[in-house]
């Protein structure tokens, strides 16, 4: 995922519309925007999706593998293998897992059973985060939080075909990620997250 902060106006629609797709709480944010302040005390918004890390530390302290990658890099999260030791969330450096303490809200079909590909409904007494949307990706559709932004701030991309789509424009995604000076939130302790931002440096936008 690239997100583009240059065009996101905190409006937090990505946030309901993942709420939404998968039965959440309000509490429960798996994509959370924040407000900053940069250098100069300009406002500016930071969404924070799952960062689904190629060096993961919840994949490795998860004592009963229910925490896993799949072999397009996505993390998932297996409920029905889950203790809920919430190990996974003391070693997420982003703060991106939520602990399901309460039952939550009643899914549409009640024969609904949850997977890691759809955890719809979560499962009390487990650990709930971004998934992506692999249950619409795997079919060629946008993740919730893609199309649900209007500023078109958020690309959904694949690595291997080089390709990445906003929903409106499709881009190559490595030049998306190179002309844009995009970098990754604190890459520094070697997660590798595959979650990518551009700041503000003054680009054109129509560029």
């Amino acid at each position: 995922m690239v997100i583009d902060l240059r065009r996101c106006d905190g409006c937090k629609k990505c946030t309901e519309a993942c709420q939404t797709e998968h039965d959440l709480p309000k509490t429960f944010e798996w994509i959370k925007v924040f407000q900053l302040q940069d250098k100069s005390g300009e406002t500016y918004y930071m969404p924070r999706p799952c960062m689904h890390c190629e060096n993961a530390p919840c994949l490795r302290v998860c004592p009963v593998a229910a925490t896993f990658r799949t072999d397009e890099g996505v993390i998932l999260v297996d409920q029905e293998r889950c203790i809920g030791c919430r190990m996974c969330m003391a070693a997420c450096p982003y703060g991106a897992r939520y602990f399901n303490f309460g039952d939550p809200p009643a899914a549409p079909n009640p024969f609904q059973k949850p997977t890691p590909e759809f955890p719809v409904p979560q499962i009390k007494g487990t650990v709930g985060k971004c998934m992506l949307c692999v249950h619409n990706t795997d079919h060629g559709e946008l993740p919730a939080c893609v199309k649900a932004c209007g500023m078109q701030a958020l690309w959904i991309g694949d690595l291997t075909a080089d390709v990445a789509t906003n929903g409106s424009d499709t881009v190559r995604l490595s030049s998306l990620i190179k002309d844009n000076d995009a970098f990754r939130y604190k890459e520094e302790l070697g997660t590798s997250p595959r979650v990518y931002y551009i700041a503000g440096h003054g680009q054109d936008l129509d560029n």
